[in-house]
């Protein structure tokens, strides 16, 4: 599989993702996941997409975020896998 690449906007906050497969590996801004979000809620919303295909440990994703808070910023990187997982 190539490197698929999508954007996610959620209010002030942009998101831009590279899929590829993988292990399941999460980076955002060259941090891990839970380093990112320590909120176990926000982590939930941001692999709400992977769960409802059960392919969590499927793809590896890298994102890069802007703007926003961290609740905007989780839910337009959750828009972002979505479009990049269709």
């Amino acid at each position: 599989m190539e490197k698929v690449n999508a954007i996610g906007r959620r209010k002030a906050a942009v998101a831009r993702v590279y899929l590829t497969e993988g292990t399941g590996k999460i980076t955002i801004d060259k941090r891990p996941l839970d380093v990112y979000f320590p909120s176990s809620i926000l982590q939930y919303i941001v692999k709400q997409p992977l769960a409802t295909l059960d392919c969590v440990e499927k793809y590896d994703i890298n994102a890069h975020l802007d703007g926003g808070g961290y609740k905007g910023q989780s839910e337009a990187l959750r828009l972002a896998i979505a479009r990049a997982l269709v």
